[in-house]
């Protein structure tokens, strides 16, 4: 599965994963550097799939307010 492909859900799951594995002392130092890049890369597409559903729900509530001004008309 590409980061295309990844679900938000999926994404924040392993994001959680790699913050909990890193506060038990999990990962060692050999692994650290790729878990955090690996940890922002999973950031970008949470935050890319956030903004994404924002701008739909704002233009769905949009496209409703305009629905509900013209049945006034």
């Amino acid at each position: 599965m590409t980061d295309k492909e990844i679900t938000y859900t999926e994404a924040f799951e392993e994001l959680q994963q790699i913050v909990t594995d890193m506060e038990e002392g999990e990962i060692n130092v050999d692994e650290l550097s790729e878990k955090v890049k690996r940890a922002a890369s999973l950031i970008r597409i949470c935050k890319e799939k956030l903004h994404h559903t924002e701008t739909d729900v704002k233009q769905i509530l949009d496209e409703l307010e305009e629905d509900k001004s013209d049945d006034k008309t």
